[in-house]
Order: C-alpha cells, then sequence, then structure tokens
C-alpha cells in the first residue's frame, strides 16, 4: 500500500540536494514523494527500472528470493539513501518498506539527462556506482566469515558507521532481517547478539531490544576481522 505525498519541481543542485558552487543556479527537476507503509512493494525483482529512489523516511531492504524459498537481503537503505540505480533496464531485486517509509523518485531517463550536461552529477553519479559496488563487495565477504559472531559484529559496525543518532542504534530492521542480511538462522542472530551483551559490549533499551547502545566499540572491533 503507498500513496503520493507530493510532486513537484524541486531545485536540484549537483544530486540530491547537493550544492554546486560552480553551477551559478540550480537545476530543477520534477521530483515525486510516495509513501509506503510498512512492509509495502516498492518495486519488484525484473521490474522496469525507470526511477531512482531516494529515503527521506523510514527504512528500505532490498532482497532476492533463492530458488529454495530463502530471503536473501543485499542491503538496507536509510534516511538520505539513494537506490534503485541500475546497471541494466531491469531491477535485480525488489526493494520493500521495513517501516511506514517516505522515500522521493526521479525519473532515471531524467538523471541521465542532466548527468549530460553537469559534470558535478556526473561525478556523483559514477560515486555512487562505486560505493554501491564496494558495499556488494564488503557484504560477499561478511558472508564468507566463519563465525556469526564476526558476523553480527560487522553489522553492528556498519550500522553505527551509518547512525545518525550519538550513542545509540536504533534499528529499524528486525532480527529475522539482519538474519537474511548476514546468511544466518534467526536463533543463531539472537544468541549472538545475547553473546555481546553478555560480554559487556552491548547493552539494549525496550522490549523489542532494536535500541542498541554499544559500550565497548573498541572490544567490538576486534571481533570484526574485516575492519
Amino acid at each position: 500500500m503507498f500513496a503520493r505525498v507530493s510532486a513537484s519541481f524541486a531545485e536540484f543542485p549537483g544530486f540530491f540536494g547537493e550544492s554546486d558552487p560552480q553551477s551559478g543556479s540550480p537545476i530543477r527537476i520534477n521530483l515525486n514523494e510516495f509513501s509506503y507503509k510498512k512492509g509495502a512493494e516498492i518495486f519488484g525483482e525484473k521490474e522496469p527500472a525507470d526511477y531512482v529512489y531516494q529515503v527521506t523516511s523510514g527504512a528500505v531492504r532490498s532482497y532476492k528470493l533463492l530458488s529454495d524459498g530463502r530471503r536473501q537481503i543485499g542491503a538496507f537503505h536509510l534516511v538520505g539513501d539513494i537506490f534503485g540505480l541500475e546497471i541494466g533496464t531491469e531491477h535485480r531485486f525488489t526493494a520493500e518498506a521495513i517501516v511506514d517509509t517516505t522515500v522521493r523518485l526521479l525519473k532515471r531517463r531524467s538523471l541521465e539527462l542532466v548527468a549530460e550536461n553537469d559534470a558535478k552529477v556526473a561525478r556523483n553519479l559514477l560515486s555512487m556506482t562505486t560505493s554501491n559496488l564496494r558495499h556488494a563487495e564488503d557484504h560477499m565477504l561478511l558472508l564468507g566469515r566463519k563465525t556469526s559472531l564476526e558476523r553480527v559484529a560487522a553489522f553492528l559496525i556498519e550500522m553505527d558507521r551509518r547512525s545518525t543518532a550519538a550513542g545509540v542504534l536504533a534499528l529499524p530492521m528486525c532480527r529475522r532481517d539482519i538474519a537474511d542480511y548476514l546468511g544466518l538462522t534467526l536463533e543463531t542472530v539472537s544468541r549472538a547478539l545475547s553473546r555481546l551483551h553478555d560480554l559487556g559490549i552491548l547493552g539494549f533499551i525496550g522490549n523489542n531490544q532494536r535500541q542498541i547502545v554499544l559500550l565497548d566499540r573498541q572490544q567490538l572491533a576486534s571481533l570484526d576481522l574485516q575492519n
């Protein structure tokens, strides 16, 4: 379930809100905002990749369903993140709202036309593509680690690095999502988090334990062999 929030021409300096002091005046491009209920699909695998998306509130997960029915989450997109930009013409993953989420969309073709005439936008597109590739490589390394504790530690470090709140990780995703991202079972993730709690590395706030306080980042980093 989704609802259109707004449609307007917005300033497009650089790329999604970045300013370019050399451009003289900002580029204006048509942006649409949509809100999605928790669990709603934003786009599906193999659907035409006609739009680029940015999270303005909430969070999004991108995943594939494997041939045996299991779900593999490839990425979590948090506030400010841009997603859905593909090399080909179709989406490789399905994207869903983890919680009630608002995203803004712009047509991929419009972005490409802007990039053809604005070097800053072209550089930002290349930078974003490189960043996505780096994340895919890091995720591949994460899935290749031997122990569940290493994987969970790496995940918490990633979320801590991307968090805008100081001191507390307010995770929008549930443990099932974390398990499907790390290639583990739900029970294994729960045991690993309990172990980190027993070691004094983290603490929990609230009954659902989605708010995590990192008490010992140095010890957590020592568990992340690739950090």
